[in-house]
């Protein structure tokens, strides 16, 4: 099993070889409620890190994904269109947004680890 590494916009990333899955941590999911529509982006985009890959709505709140990492999408996860709660139940498993063929493999370097993470977060809940 991989490594999650988190980004301070509160997406992970778990990389198998040169793909990475991305998708919304826990506390993240927890801010915003229940998930009522994601918008996944389609394989074949390419995008740099830190800019905009997708759109999560909540009974609260709107909130835009962004990728922490450069490179083409491969895959989004369309079964979110159909059941985005899956993002409630299991965000940092079935909850997945998309997959992305990684192009800087450098820019994890720039991201958290679990422990930072939590610690980061605990940071904001002060």
């Amino acid at each position: 099993m991989s490594q999650f590494r988190f980004s301070k916009d509160h997406e992970w990333i778990s990389v198998d070889g040169d793909v990475g899955t991305v998708g919304i941590s826990k506390y993240a999911q927890n801010q915003l409620g229940d998930i009522v529509f994601v918008d996944v982006p389609e394989a074949g985009k390419e995008i740099k890190a830190g800019s905009e890959i997708a759109v999560v709505e909540s009974v609260k709140a709107a909130s835009e994904v962004y990728t922490p990492v450069s490179g083409t999408v491969t895959e989004g996860n369309v079964g979110l269109t159909e059941t985005p709660e899956t993002v409630n139940i299991d965000p940092q498993g079935r909850g997945w947004f998309f997959k992305i063929k990684i192009s800087d493999a450098g820019e994890l370097d720039g991201l958290m680890d679990q422990s930072e993470y939590e610690a980061y977060i605990a940071e904001l809940d002060t």
